[in-house]
């Protein structure tokens, strides 16, 4: 599976890549803000973005409504603190297929993972 992972921090995007890629799956590419990652998508086309709400320029809720606009399918798992539970929410209701809280362990990143792939609905 080709995953996009889209976060502002560094230590955030190489933790995922590290817990995804020991697991098995492709990360793709790596985005830093939200205008990157709808760049990154367009290009790669992915099976899986994983998606930080909170980053600089444009908001990951808003780069998945971009997103969405020309790829509804798109798989999008919001990747948030739980302080953020609202904005969480609110993305869940823009299309995100579900939502990780951070702090995250790793076998919680490939549990959702496998369930977010393998789902017709949203999940936590």
């Amino acid at each position: 599976m080709n995953i996009l992972i889209v976060d502002d921090s560094i230590y955030i995007r190489s933790m995922l890549r590290r817990i995804l890629e020991n697991a098995g799956h492709c990360v793709c590419g790596e985005a830093a803000n939200g205008e990157d990652a709808i760049t990154k998508y367009d290009e790669l086309k992915p099976d899986l973005v994983t998606m930080d709400i909170i980053m600089p320029d444009m908001s990951g809720i808003k780069a998945m409504e971009k997103i969405k606009e020309d790829n509804p399918d798109a798989k999008i798992v919001i990747v948030s603190a739980m302080e953020q539970k609202p904005l969480t929410l609110e993305a869940v209701k823009a299309g995100a297929i579900g939502y990780i809280v951070k702090p995250f362990k790793p076998e919680d990143i490939l549990v959702s993972i496998d369930k977010f792939m393998n789902a017709n609905g949203t999940q936590q």
